[in-house]
């Protein structure tokens, strides 16, 4: 009776550690991503905080969505604010790389002095 009782204690722990192999496998898979963010039915409108843990879609909460308002076209600058389909969200503004001297190609591409933004490209048209 002794060893029976101990062998399923020892059935339990071995079991206990293939339970956290197993987590710490998810974990890892995750790329870093904590398990709280990983679940889906935790949501910032409900916890803030969430959205400024490691690993999260960005510091800002829309429509119970982490973002980045800074960048997001969707939610540029504020929440619901949509880019243009030709515009791009560089630092909270929607603006259009192809012509937009300070954000030619993409944010934060900017143009010499005396040249200007044409398709995308700096001095493409000189």
């Amino acid at each position: 009776m002794r060893w029976l009782k101990l062998i399923m204690l020892l059935a339990m722990i071995i079991l206990m550690l293939a339970e956290v192999e197993a987590a710490e496998a998810e974990a890892a898979s995750l790329g870093g991503v904590s398990r709280f963010l990983a679940e889906r039915s935790i949501k910032c409108n409900k916890y803030p905080k969430i959205c400024r843990a490691r690993g999260s879609s960005g510091p800002d909460c829309c429509k119970k969505r982490c973002v980045n308002v800074g960048t997001d076209r969707v939610n540029c600058g504020r929440c619901g604010h949509k880019c243009k389909f030709s515009e791009i969200c560089c630092k909270g503004k929607c603006v259009n790389p192809f012509t937009h001297k300070k954000h030619c190609g993409g944010c934060g591409n900017k143009c010499d002095q005396g040249t200007k933004c044409t398709f995308g490209l700096c001095s493409y048209a000189n």
